[in-house]
């Protein structure tokens, strides 16, 4: 990442609020970027407004759906990179509002895309899709030539965004890169439906984790500080004329079951006492997913910088000291 590349440059986030966003935000802010974040929703224990980010960035209010706002955003601000971010992630929420979802990640990304084509001045665009847009495989792990088949409603929102960003390349030749990554893990998730935030919280109440599933779905688990890199290298390769039209995964190839999951978070809190109690209720959930980053690391030269040991440590200092601060007010 080269911090000398982003000085004054003039950059717009969507999702800056979120769990990866708000650390890319922290990220480009201190770079000496011109941020602009796109936030649809205040959530004032956020990580976002913990950094103090809202007295950092130009804000805009409102939300994908909006084409004639984010028009008028990328031109009234002169935006050169877009980090498109936004995007409704919790497989429960689309199994149950799939028609929300859909309109947030999929009529949300053409009408960036779109804007961002139309806007003349957007010099890189990075798409976040997910490893579940490749939807369920035999053949693991995935590499960026397999096929895009989700097929339940959050994974066929990204098989689509992600389409739709190939097809802007292709047909426009708008500099997007797509950026694939597994499950992202870290200090700011407040979603505490999720295993990590909520294996954290439970063992901080004295209470013993939830697995909600079986316990023995495989995943990629990505720290955020990790993800910033991928998506900011990404950006840097796009800003010198490589990588259009590609997409990339990003992971740390070290893929572990929920179970192996919940036993690091565990000893990284320091804590093994208590056991998981197992619901064995997940559906809709691709059993085994994990990917290669070869070409990421062939033609970015991106490498992680962590563990998952060294991450989840960082990640269960932050929450101890999120609930420290949330007891005294």
């Amino acid at each position: 990442m080269l911090a000398d590349i982003w000085q004054r440059r003039r950059v717009f986030i969507t999702g800056c609020t979120g769990l990866v966003g708000a650390w890319l935000t922290e990220w480009l802010v201190s770079a000496g970027a011109d941020v602009v974040g796109l936030i649809r929703d205040d959530t004032p224990t956020s990580n976002f407004y913990r950094l103090g980010l809202d007295r950092r960035v130009a804000a805009v209010r409102g939300d994908l759906e909006d084409y004639a706002l984010l028009e008028r955003a990328l031109n009234e601000h002169e935006i050169e990179v877009v980090f498109h971010l936004g995007a409704q992630t919790i497989v429960g929420i689309a199994n149950h509002n799939p028609l929300s979802t859909f309109s947030a990640n999929i009529q949300g990304t053409w009408n960036l895309l779109e804007a961002s084509r139309r806007a003349k001045g957007v010099k890189a665009f990075v798409l976040a899709s997910s490893d579940k847009a490749y939807g369920t495989h035999d053949v693991l792990p995935y590499t960026e030539d397999a096929p895009l088949i989700g097929r339940h409603p959050y994974d066929v929102s990204t098989s689509c965004a992600d389409l739709i960003a190939q097809s802007y390349w292709t047909t426009y030749k708008l500099p997007v890169a797509i950026t694939r990554c597994g499950n992202f893990y870290g200090g700011g998730d407040l979603n505490f439906n999720r295993i990590v935030p909520g294996t954290i919280r439970s063992l901080v109440d004295g209470q013993p984790p939830i697995i909600r599933s079986d316990g023995t779905l495989i995943r990629d688990y990505f720290y955020v500080k990790d993800g910033v890199g991928a998506y900011v290298t990404t950006a840097e390769k796009l800003l010198s004329g490589q990588a259009a039209g590609q997409a990339y995964n990003f992971s740390n190839e070290s893929q572990v079951t929920v179970r192996e999951l919940v036993e690091v978070v565990r000893r990284a809190f320091g804590d093994t006492r208590l056991d998981p109690v197992v619901l064995n209720d997940a559906p809709n959930e691709i059993p085994h997913q994990y990917l290669s980053a070869a070409k990421a690391r062939r033609d970015l030269g991106w490498n992680p910088g962590y563990t998952l040991e060294q991450g989840m440590t960082e990640t269960v200092q932050w929450y101890r000291q999120y609930f420290q601060d949330q007891e005294n007010g």
